[in-house]
């Protein structure tokens, strides 16, 4: 036996820097005398190969290298002594010099004698030996009880690195794919033209298999690559690695291959990632003749098939995807073709699963933004329109009952090639109300039938259309792919930039959003006004939530109101008319929309926008619940992030913080599941809000920078305002005035508008106590009488119950002192109406600072006392722990917010006390004397005494002594 002569360079990996370190501490101990044996297990195109070949180029300046594979281009097994005895003293013998490392590459498609003297002799090499065994086999039982490394897939990261090389024509195949190891060409023509749609859906079929994702990007075109040509569907360059998993199956029992067949089948009709039904499985396996006892062994018990099969409840699901797709692609096409018609007919036994009634195809705006319908003009306005694809005929009402959809999809993938009626047939039953995921697959395998480009690449945007209504929008982008590029001839021109906008418009520039519906809505709305309208009102949303009143009016604008029904009509021309100034008709028009007797989820959070719109918070509440029940009962999923979003918004304005945060957590679990990266902005928003409320502050800030993080990329102004309106009101529970009033001004403050149009008038009151309590200087005094006066007209308009309290409480704070008491009770008075602890705690709490400024401490006690037990009561921690401040420095004794000072500590005076934590965290006079309402003399003359009092004599040594080691 000889060592490969072959030279190969050394490969780069990526994503298997953990595999590679295991293997250089292997060969470490190889050199130090200390072999052994180490089995690396995966299945096909993981990389197992070029890991040997990693391992051996390490290995050569040291000592010998011995590799076996089972390929004829190599020194084989057969060149090995196959009694274990022999093997292992040839082994030594070679080692006896130098150390020697044993590379046997496909050791589980060696010859059965072969294989077990190798499997012996790695487990007679003890410690001592100048022989290392380094053997790559598929996860099988071959070589069990031998320490083994087992591949998993790519990590996105190495996968994305992978196929950027691969794209960009650079050599090498890094990952380490499987094969004989040689660097292929790059690319030619795919310089840096890499499409990201064509992107991700080639990640997402190769599934971190580097083999596979070779083979898929090789075999594409330089101008499918750039996203100029439809992608082939399905991907080309798969077979290799489909016919090394199919190997495996080669050894299994006839009944276990049998049902590996229906369930890679019976997987065909449902959605991408759902597996097979178990009950379905076991009704074909019975039809087929199959053993109960084993049916009901692997589907509802214990049996082992060999590790492809996984049970999850009720579905069942392959271990890995590629092993579903070898499964097919092993099975004689005759009887591929007859299992799928056989589970079609049981299917059909099954009968029509669709739901009682269609979910709606609208998708809403954020809070405060407009909704759109999802339902379209009334059905009578246009008899033509229809919700199937414009220019195909469908199939007759007696063919689409006949067969629920999961039998046509079943049948469809039983046809030897294109069919143009099965097509047809599969692209009207998919207008039922089925889920909208079953309906993607439907609509996409009616594409696979469909040999005309134009019908082709339309079939493939209602597919994406329907994905992304699913909440899957990677799903959408690679049907969207199969499309082509924009300019391409289409049957349903405008569908495939309809459903690019509305897939920006939940995870991209809202920007991108705006340009690509209007767009689209000008190209659909000659024979498909639903579309149309539906895109119409997505580019008023993008508009609204970046901040562009104008752009929202031009998009509204283009919407012709007469088909529609009465509500949307008035609530169309409410919201133009507040957006362009003219309030009050605007609020007279939205009044008409605040109950309506449409109960799809598109309808009432329109309903739920214009109450906001209104300052009517419990009217939106009460329709936000209904929206939110409408959706979970319903749908889309893609639905579920916004419906969660505009209800938690509504109970924020309502004062119900500990539901709007319960809300928003689940519509942020919600957003990510669905992929909606821009919702989860918005609810990041709205938490920080709640978490301003009732903390604690390290929540409040978390969430403002993952709301600002995601909201600047995007150009979501709505959530920036809301987010940097957050960090202001944490500010000012915690007494940072300064911050607060600095974070607050470009939001409100007269000129170009920094923040958000919708959010202005809510942030005035928080500026105007900021600015106050932080000391502006007189220059400014003017801007907050504007301000004040701005807000008090808004506060005529609106309805909103705590506006006339906030109004009162501004003018208060910028009264002269003898004026002051009166718009202080005017306030108190108005919050006794309203209701709401945390606004009326608020003017407590300033009020009771401003008495205990004017030396009326014995006054000052009562509304501050009111003040802290209203913030223990809504949760709001941090503004109950500074009323506890100012109550103490009232003279209040007892309280109990924030833990008792041991030691030298307890002898200061509450105030001494806090000015003293204040100054260890780093304040200096001026700003402790603007926190706490004090002048910087005042200050400094507390400070000497804490300082004498504590024996110490500097800032620092205050700050050690309060900081975490300190009492």
């Amino acid at each position: 036996m000889t060592s490969s002569t072959t030279v190969h360079s050394p490969l780069r990996l990526y994503g298997r820097s953990g595999e590679l370190a295991i293997l250089e501490g292997l060969l470490a101990r190889l050199w130090q005398g200390d072999g052994g044996a180490l089995v690396l297990t995966a299945p096909p195109g993981l990389g197992r190969t070029a890991l040997l070949r990693e391992a051996a180029a390490a290995h050569r300046p040291r000592g010998p290298v011995l590799y076996a594979t089972a390929s004829p281009d190599e020194p084989g097994p057969h060149a090995l002594p196959r009694p274990a005895d022999a093997l292992l003293a040839r082994l030594r013998e070679r080692g006896a010099a130098r150390p020697l490392l044993v590379c046997a590459d496909d050791a589980h498609a060696w010859d059965p004698a072969s294989r077990t003297a190798l499997a012996l002799a790695a487990r007679r090499l003890g410690p001592g030996s100048r022989v290392a065994l380094l053997i790559a086999a598929d996860d099988g039982p071959a070589f069990a009880g031998l320490p083994a490394l087992r591949l998993g897939p790519l990590d996105e990261d190495a996968a994305a690195a992978l196929l950027d090389r691969l794209a960009g024509g650079g050599e090498g195949v890094p990952g380490g794919a499987d094969g004989p190891g040689r660097r292929p060409p790059g690319l030619p023509g795919a310089t840096g033209g890499l499409d990201p749609v064509v992107r991700a859906e080639l990640l997402r079929e190769a599934a971190g298999n580097p083999r596979l994702l070779t083979g898929l990007t090789r075999r594409l075109t330089p101008d499918q690559l750039a996203g100029r040509t439809p992608l082939p569907c399905p991907l080309p360059g798969a077979e290799g690695v489909l016919a090394a998993h199919a190997d495996r199956l080669d050894g299994l029992p006839a009944h276990t291959r049998a049902l590996l067949l229906l369930a890679a089948a019976a997987q065909e009709h449902e959605p991408a990632g759902a597996g097979a039904d178990a009950l379905l499985l076991l009704r074909a396996g019975t039809r087929t003749g199959l053993p109960r006892d084993f049916l009901d062994g692997v589907l509802f018990g214990s049996a082992a098939t060999e590790g492809f099969l996984q049970r999850a409840g009720s579905r069942v699901h392959f271990s890995h995807p590629l092993f579903a797709r070898a499964v097919l692609h092993l099975a004689p096409p005759a009887r591929r073709r007859a299992t799928h018609e056989m589970l079609a007919a049981l299917l059909a036994e099954t009968g029509d699963r669709a739901a009682a009634s269609a979910p709606p195809r609208g998708h809403p705006a954020s809070p405060g933004a407009p909704v759109r319908s999802g339902e379209g003009p009334a059905r009578s306005a246009h008899p033509g329109d229809r919700p199937g694809l414009p220019g195909t005929s469908a199939a007759p009402s007696g063919d689409r009952d006949a067969l629920p959809l999961a039998a046509l999809v079943q049948l469809s993938c039983a046809a030897p090639g294109p069919d143009t009626v099965l097509a047809a047939r599969l692209e009207a039953a998919a207008t039922a109300p089925y889920p909208h995921g079953e309906r993607s697959s439907a609509l996409c395998r009616a594409a696979a039938l469909t040999t005309g480009p134009p019908l082709r690449s339309a079939r493939f945007a209602a597919a994406a259309e329907q994905a992304a209504l699913a909440g899957d929008p990677d799903r959408a982008r690679a049907l969207l792919a199969r499309t082509g590029a924009a300019g391409e001839q289409s049957a349903s021109p405008g569908l495939a930039p309809y459903v690019h906008g509305l897939l920006a418009l939940r995870t991209g520039p809202a920007a991108d959003a705006h340009a690509a519906l209007i767009a689209a809505a000008a190209l659909l709305g000659p024979y498909d006004p639903r579309r149309a309208l539906d895109a119409l009102l997505g580019a008023a949303e993008a508009a609204w939530v970046a901040g562009d009143a104008p752009g929202y009016l031009e998009a509204m604008g283009r919407i012709d109101p007469t088909p529609y029904d009465r509500a949307f009509a008035s609530y169309r021309a409410g919201m133009c008319a507040v957006l362009a100034g003219r309030t009050e008709a605007g609020h007279a028009l939205l009044r008409q929309c605040l109950d309506p007797v449409d109960p799809a989820p598109a309808a009432l959070l329109r309903a739920g926008v214009a109450a906001l719109v209104l300052g009517e918070v419990a009217a939106a509440c009460r329709t936000g619940a209904r929206a939110l029940a409408a959706v979970r009962t319903a749908g889309p999923d893609a639905l579920l992030p916004q419906a969660l979003e505009h209800l938690a918004y509504a109970e924020l304005r309502a004062g119900l913080h500990a539901g709007a945060r319960a809300h928003a957590l689940e519509g942020l679990h919600a957003a990510r599941r669905t992929g909606q990266p821009n919702s989860s902005v918005h609810l990041h928003a709205v938490l920080a809000l709640a978490s301003s409320v009732e903390g604690p502050a390290e929540a409040c800030a978390a969430h403002c920078d993952a709301a600002l993080a995601g909201a600047g990329p995007h150009g979501l102004a709505q959530p920036a305002t809301l987010a940097t309106w957050a960090r202001a009101r944490a500010d000012l529970a915690a007494g940072r005035s300064e911050e607060a009033a600095a974070r607050l001004g470009p939001l409100v403050r007269p000129g170009p508008r920094q923040g958000h149009f919708a959010a202005r008038m809510l942030a005035v009151p928080c500026y105007v106590e900021a600015a106050v309590l932080a000391g502006r200087g007189a220059e400014e005094t003017g801007e907050l009488h504007a301000a004040v006066a701005e807000f008090a007209g808004w506060t005529a308009r609106t309805a909103d119950p705590q506006a006339p309290a906030q109004l009162a409480r501004c003018q208060a704070l910028l009264a002269p002192a003898e004026e002051a008491d009166a718009r202080y009770a005017e306030a108190l008075a108005h919050h006794a109406r309203a209701g709401g602890d945390f606004e009326r705690a608020r003017t407590q709490l300033l009020y009771g600072q401003w008495l205990r400024r004017r030396r009326r401490t014995r006054e000052a006690r009562t509304p501050l006392r009111d003040a802290l037990v209203a913030f223990q009561r809504c949760s709001a921690r941090a503004w109950a722990e500074r009323a506890a401040g100012e109550l103490r420095a009232a003279g209040e004794q007892g309280l109990s917010v924030r833990p008792a000072t041991d030691g030298a500590l307890s002898a200061l005076t509450p105030q001494q006390q806090r000015i003293a934590r204040c100054v260890a965290e780093g304040a200096t006079n001026r700003e402790v004397a603007l926190r706490l309402s004090l002048s910087p003399r005042t200050v400094d003359h507390h400070l000497r005494n804490v300082f004498a009092a504590l024996g110490i004599r500097s800032r620092t040594e205050l700050a050690r002594l309060l900081g975490p080691e300190g009492p």
